[in-house]
């Protein structure tokens, strides 16, 4: 792809914009616009409001521009009807996606499939396999993802030479976001067309084109190479009002208290606000500006009280009587109810306390015990941010509001779903905020292909449903069926279960294949007295060590193997999540770490490397792994961040710096030998973390692997823990 976007074409740019102005009334929308795409992908980034579904409507001719110009492959089309510009080749992908409702998928694409095209029906299955299998579903019967790979379709069957996409993925659940991007990566790579993106997501604007537009009030502000505005977050804050949470920008509302409030000052008055409507009819072409007295007589007064307690914090309803534990059956229930309430039955049935959990976002009345409203209160603007009329937006809504929810719950025992891809994007999130070892099960017809999307680290279990999940029929009850006594049995082995012993309490090591003597050494230390737990560094790995100190089941971290954050800086295929050491934070957990294997970043098979990197020291691992040894530049990077997050931890904390070598490749005379890029690492380690007595950065002047090094962290792991293992404060099941 990188190829052909940097082949320059002796034709005129595949779409022009120049000076271009609307107008709604008085308002000016687009000011002046200038943007070029010669070939390839370009993304067009902002905020809500700042025109880019504006730009997207008059390039395809549905609004009317006051001046300016635009062109396609040197053609002007200002002046041309929709369908003349589609004509030209023209594709156009709408915000809101615009499906019939009433037509069947198969509808949608007969409708619109040319003869002879490049694209067909058939090659937009081959494409889209999901709507292969609902093709015989009507447009409101289809999922948020479902609906906009259907969309998409449709434009495709026009067989256009430029596509234009008005926020693709809008409202879509973070698993399908994934795919509609690795759809629009795929489209791109096989250059039968080149595409314009309008998107709010800064990580997928950035991962389909090399250069991103930035529109602020109706202007183009600059132009940024895409991984300049990915790596830069303070652009990103700067322009677009992200940042490192930019999937959740709306604070939370502090409850206050009339004991605060008298402690701050006198309390705050309730306060009017004048709202104005420029535009109190919908805008035509040939519409006037508003009259200014008009305007003025249409306002109206919006008094707005200020939160108490009751309205800013959703109410907490207890799930059972103090002490007891309930299972949980939850799902969509306006679409899935005769197949959830089929498996409640069963669970019921053999005496188990079960609740049924209504994740529907249709606003109806179903009658869980646990209803859609009490969900969506949770989400941080309540029920307004669930319940939108928008399918995908409600979607998102919801998936949020259940983990929200579901994280401040007790006595779940275990939980239970049964849905389609939509489905299960809502609940799994809500699932991996649950410790592990509840039992935690899913029913769905995506649970046959590539789920670590929707497991994580956590301990889902997923059972594919053969047939849809589209009512009782002689496969849907044998299999669901099977998924509600797989429950049953899970749970009533764990409640069964006598009480564990105390044993030995574990810890938790981290290790990858050039760290491995360092770690073998520490464990054999340790094994009499610990359970040493030791998890492979490659992303998922330290996700669930992580995973297991969040849920209390790790007394102990020795985490000398921190690489997985090479890869999440610079692209590896092994990265950890923004919320690398997280658990420990919260925790507050006595922490030993060392800077094992920050020498390298991992890809795939030589060919995967990205061109950028090909002028770099590699080392082949074997056939499908190739290390590359991180600059000195890198080093910086990665030591500025990791001492951020020490800084963080309020417990003890050691953490060591082996001046030998960070991994095996790393000692004298090894292939990432480089005593700069270490150097660079432990001076930025030094000048970010601010050390105290009790968090202290220690150099040695030993390899990692070195038994000298082991010795050290064992002693400093013994030190904290009073030279004997800490006793377990309850047995554990």
């Amino acid at each position: 792809m990188a190829e052909r976007r940097n082949q320059h074409r002796a034709t005129p740019a595949a779409l022009e914009v120049r000076g271009l102005n609307v107008y709604y009334g008085a308002s000016h929308a687009l000011q002046g616009v200038d943007l070029r795409l010669e070939t390839g992908v370009l993304s067009v980034v902002g905020r809500n409001g700042m025109g880019k579904t504006t730009l997207c409507q008059t390039i395809m001719g549905l609004v009317s521009a006051a001046s300016g110009g635009i062109s396609a492959w040197g053609q002007p089309l200002l002046g041309l009807t929709s369908a003349d510009i589609a004509r030209m080749g023209i594709g156009y992908v709408p915000q809101g996606r615009r499906l019939w409702r009433s037509l069947t998928v198969d509808e949608h694409l007969k409708m619109v499939e040319q003869k002879n095209g490049a694209w067909s029906s058939e090659r937009i299955y081959t494409t889209f396999p999901r709507l292969a299998e609902r093709r015989r579903n009507g447009g409101a019967q289809l999922s948020g993802g479902e609906q906009q790979m259907l969309a998409i379709a449709r434009a495709l069957l026009s067989n256009p030479r430029l596509l234009i996409m008005d926020e693709p993925t809008e409202g879509l659940a973070p698993v399908i976001v994934s795919q509609v991007e690795e759809m629009l990566l795929r489209l791109a790579d096989e250059g039968e067309m080149d595409v314009l993106v309008i998107e709010q997501n800064i990580g997928v604007a950035c991962a389909v084109a090399d250069r991103v537009a930035i529109m602020i009030n109706g202007q183009i502000n600059r132009m940024v190479p895409a991984r300049e505005l990915a790596a830069d977050r303070d652009l990103q804050q700067r322009l677009l009002g992200v940042g490192r949470h930019a999937h959740d920008d709306t604070p939370e509302v502090e409850p206050t208290s009339h004991a605060s409030a008298a402690v701050d000052g006198p309390p705050a008055k309730p306060h009017a606000t004048k709202i104005y409507m420029s535009n109190p009819n919908v805008p035509t072409r040939w519409a006037k500006p508003v009259p200014v007295p008009q305007i003025e007589r249409a306002a109206r007064v919006v008094t707005a009280a200020l939160p108490t307690m009751s309205s800013a914090q959703a109410e907490i309803r207890p799930l059972a009587a103090p002490g007891e534990q309930v299972v949980l059956v939850a799902g969509t229930l306006d679409t899935k109810g005769v197949e959830l309430r089929f498996m409640r039955d069963q669970i019921r049935a053999a005496g188990l306390p079960v609740r049924l959990v209504d994740l529907s976002t249709s606003g109806g009345h179903s009658g869980a015990e646990i209803p859609a409203h009490q969900i969506a209160a949770f989400h941080p603007r309540g029920s307004a941010g669930v319940f939108t009329g928008d399918r995908g937006k409600s979607v998102a809504g919801m998936t949020e509001a259940f983990a929200r929810w579901m994280q401040r719950q007790d006595g779940v025992m275990g939980i239970l779903s049964a849905g389609g891809s939509g489905g299960t994007a809502i609940v799994s999130p809500a699932m991996r905020t649950l410790p592990v070892g509840v039992p935690k099960l899913i029913v769905s017809t995506v649970a046959s292909g590539e789920v670590a999307k929707y497991v994580g680290a956590a301990d889902i279990t997923m059972m594919h449903s053969v047939a849809d999940v589209q009512g009782l029929n002689v496969i849907t009850e044998e299999v669901l069926s099977n998924a509600a006594q797989a429950m049953i049995g899970m749970v009533t082995a764990r409640r069964s279960a006598p009480p564990r012993q105390a044993t030995k309490p574990a810890v938790a090591l981290t290790m990858f294949g050039v760290t491995t003597p360092a770690v073998s050494q520490v464990t054999d230390a340790l094994d009499d007295d610990y359970d040493c737990l030791v998890f492979h560094a490659t992303g998922i790995g330290g996700q669930s060590m992580e995973k297991l100190v969040d849920s209390g089941k790790v007394d102990g971290v020795i985490d000398l193997t921190t690489t997985e954050v090479c890869d999440m800086l610079f692209g590896g295929v092994f990265p950890a999540t923004e919320d690398r050491f997280g658990a420990v934070i919260r925790r507050r957990m006595p922490y030993i770490g060392s800077v094992g294997a920050l020498d390298m970043v991992n890809f795939g098979a030589p060919d995967t490397v990205p061109e950028k990197y090909q002028t770099r020291t590699f080392y082949e691992h074997n056939p499908q792994v190739t290390l590359m040894r991180t600059t000195p530049e890198e080093n910086t990077a990665m030591g500025r961040w990791i001492g951020g997050r020490l800084n963080e931890m309020e417990a003890p904390v050691r953490f060591f710096l082996p001046e030998g070598g960070v991994s095996a490749l790393d000692r004298p005379g090894q292939p990432f030998d480089d005593p700069a890029a270490r150097h660079a690492l432990f001076t930025a380690l030094e000048d970010t973390v601010r050390q105290t007595s009790t968090r202290q950065l220690i150099r040695v002047p030993h390899n990692i692997n070195d038994p000298e090094f082991a010795a050290l962290v064992i002693d400093a792991f013994r030190d904290f823990h009073g030279g004997r293992p800490p006793r377990r404060k309850e047995a554990r099941r």
